[in-house]
C-alpha cells in the first residue's frame, strides 16, 4: 500500500496461523537513536480484539504514565488504533 501525501508504504506478509508481518518504510527515517523515525526495530503492534478493549488499554496505560503518541482513531487504512511510547521509545500500536 503506498500514500502518495505522505509517501508512507506498507507491505505485509502473512502466515498459516494468522498473524502478519508489516513491513513500513518512509522518506524521513533516519538513523538517530531515539527518533521514532528510525530504521531498525521501531514498532509493534497488537490486535487486542474491540475498538473498546483498545479505549480501556489505552486508558490504563495512560494512567500507568505512559506517553500516548496518537490517540484513538480510525486510520485511512481503516484500523481503528492508538499508539504508545513503550520503554525503549518503540511505538506500541493497539488495534481492535
Amino acid at each position: 500500500m503506498h500514500y502518495k501525501k505522505t509517501n508512507f508504504r506498507s507491505y505485509f506478509v502473512s502466515f498459516d496461523d494468522g498473524s502478519r508481518l508489516e513491513i513500513m518504510t518512509k522518506p524521513e527515517i533516519t538513523d538517530d537513536k531515539k527518533n521514532s523515525a528510525r530504521t531498525g526495530y521501531i514498532h509493534l503492534s497488537f490486535s487486542v480484539g474491540s475498538k473498546e478493549k483498545v479505549d480501556t488499554l489505552t486508558e490504563k496505560l495512560k494512567s500507568d504514565g505512559y506517553e500516548v503518541l496518537s490517540g484513538r482513531r480510525t486510520t485511512g487504512d481503516g484500523y481503528y488504533e492508538s499508539c504508545i511510547l513503550g520503554v525503549e521509545k518503540n511505538q506500541i500500536e493497539l488495534t481492535e
